[in-house]
């Protein structure tokens, strides 16, 4: 599944509904936490690539048969993501930290004349333990 996503800052919030339905559509809940993890990295990735690149981009999910999720956004741009660390009250600079610590992996790789940022997170469940079932959501680190 992918969604092509034009050079503007406004087409993040479309690429974060398009992204509620295609996991609402692979029986990923809207009240469940990996539903709010993915959509969260979704939307600093598309902003990144709309902000930092004016390109273009193309959102891409695609979903495992154990439950997990990758997610890619390709951009025109070959340079590569820049982690920054944003200080106190910075209102930007926290996109690939914030992923970093959401994500189970991440990365990019060259794809064309420009790039992809890939990453995973996996739907994991804990086995019961003494009569409780407990759910985890996924890590991503990106």
């Amino acid at each position: 599944m992918q969604l092509e996503v034009g050079p503007d800052p406004a087409e993040v919030g479309r690429a974060r509904r398009w992204a509620r339905s295609r996991l609402a559509g692979s029986g990923i809940g809207d009240d469940e936490p990996l539903a709010d993890t993915l959509v969260l990295i979704i939307s600093e990735l598309v902003t990144n690539a709309v902000v930092h690149t004016g390109c273009p981009a193309v959102l891409r999910m695609l979903f495992a048969a154990g439950g997990g999720v990758r997610v890619e956004v390709a951009d025109a741009s070959d340079r590569p993501p820049r982690p920054r660390h944003a200080d106190g009250d910075d209102t930007n600079g926290r996109g690939l930290e914030l992923v970093d610590g959401l994500a189970d992996r991440w990365g990019w790789q060259p794809e064309g004349a420009g790039k992809s940022i890939w990453c995973e997170v996996d739907r994991v469940s804990v086995a019961p333990s003494r009569g409780q079932g407990v759910v985890l959501p996924g890590r991503v680190h990106c």
